[in-house]
């Protein structure tokens, strides 16, 4: 059996390893795109603080790993799939396979802006973008970060610890939009600016020009600024150009069942590629965030060497340190249809928790400014367990719910013995 992994980030080397552990004799190639060894894009900002080196950031560090386990690495771009005849296009070669797992992962979205490719604006998406954006994020620089959303913020970190002057421009109400209430995103956003960077919400880059002294970058606020370097930050999507008439069933990512299976039985998705079942709300979702890649390369191992295993679902789980304010978010954190919420706020001390209720069974949750009470609020989500009376109790005080989840599990688990 010859298996095919397009893409060598986290979810291909998980997949790679199961797949070699389930079956030692199967034939394994592993397809990068970049010419580098296997790494973890999250490791980034921590090369760039300077918290580790390059190698820090490869996902397996013993020289010879792949080898000594028999999978075979290609660096070549995949430019076609041809699912008839279980053949990839690498662009003057081809590579047949009996199955194939595409992880991909995503790529930049890059805004239609004007000056967008000028020399001086780089993404921060590969190890090439981080040695780029080191030449030039000086301590004194001028930068300029476009958005502010989970990607965003990680960068915002790593560019502060380079001692730089720092403007991040975000398009929508608040910082992290997308993971983050109004109220929670706002604390963020204050909690950053006393730290000494500049936001702009509401914000979006109209146009960036060449100037005598770096770039000119111009703000639909009304304001231009003069930089040295532009970080596009504005988010990902899925890595699937590629893809687009190789006849997968495909959306905004490509469709997989509970086994990770496409819409072909011999090819199978993993991680940020993948439009998967959402844990809360039985939908589609891309949830591209690598604990979600870890598990989903998983399953889709076992199941393309024979095994039975299923998702239980993509639960959305976000955690965040944003120069040293912890906030996460999990499940229906904006709120469900028809339920309900609590929502503790202490602006001065940068704490805040909301829960989100549909019924009696917790669903949703933000917190800022604490990491004791995110094990619990996964497991009550995940668990969806009734809370009954404990509701009452959490409405009144959300802090409580350590006392919540020990008393509605034991409840529950009495119930079902």
């Amino acid at each position: 059996m010859k298996h095919v992994i397009l893409g060598n980030g986290p979810a291909g080397v998980i997949a790679a390893e199961t797949i070699r552990k389930r079956a030692p004799q199967d034939q394994i190639v592993m397809i990068g795109s970049e010419d580098e060894p296997p790494y973890s894009r999250m490791a980034i900002p921590y090369l760039l603080m300077g918290n580790i080196e390059e190698s820090g950031t490869y996902l397996r560090k013993d020289i010879g790993y792949f080898e000594k386990l028999n999978i075979e690495q290609v660096r070549a771009k995949a430019s076609s799939v041809d699912i008839k005849n279980k053949k990839i296009d690498l662009g003057g070669q081809s590579i047949a396979f009996d199955k194939l797992l595409i992880a991909t992962g995503s790529v930049p979205v890059q805004p239609p802006i004007p000056g967008i490719d000028l020399p001086g604006v780089h993404p921060c998406w590969t190890l090439e973008d981080a040695r780029a954006i080191a030449q030039l994020a000086k301590p004194g620089s001028r930068v300029l970060q476009m958005g502010a959303g989970f990607i965003g913020c990680i960068i915002l970190e790593a560019l502060a610890s380079r001692e730089v002057e720092l403007t991040v421009v975000e398009m929508g109400d608040r910082m992290v939009p997308r993971m983050m209430t109004n109220v929670a995103g706002g604390m963020i956003k204050k909690w950053v600016q006393e730290k000494g960077v500049q936001v702009f919400t509401d914000t979006k880059v109209e146009a960036i020009t060449q100037s005598e002294s770096g770039l000119t970058v111009k703000l639909s606020n009304g304001k231009s600024l003069e930089v040295d370097l532009v970080i596009s930050a504005t988010g990902v999507r899925p890595n699937i150009t590629f893809l687009k008439s190789s006849g997968l069933g495909i959306q905004t990512g490509i469709l997989v069942n509970e086994q990770m299976q496409t819409s072909h039985p011999d090819i199978y998705a993993a991680g940020d590629v993948t439009e998967g079942i959402d844990f809360s709300t039985g939908e589609r979702i891309v949830n591209a965030i690598q604990p979600n890649a870890a598990e989903q390369a998983r399953i889709a191992a076992i199941s393309m060497t024979g095994g039975d295993t299923q998702s239980i679902g993509a639960l959305q789980i976000n955690v965040l340190d944003t120069l040293g304010l912890i906030s996460s978010s999990f499940g229906l954190w904006a709120g469900a249809k028809g339920g309900d919420h609590v929502e503790l706020v202490d602006l001065a001390a940068y704490k805040y928790l909301r829960l989100e209720f549909l019924n009696d069974v917790l669903v949703g949750a933000t917190c800022i400014g604490t990491t004791e009470h995110i094990g619990v609020l996964r497991g009550l989500i995940q668990g969806k367990i009734p809370l009954g009376e404990w509701k009452e109790t959490l409405l009144g005080d959300p802090t409580k719910v350590m006392d919540a989840y020990l008393g509605a599990g034991q409840a529950q688990s009495s119930w079902m013995n």
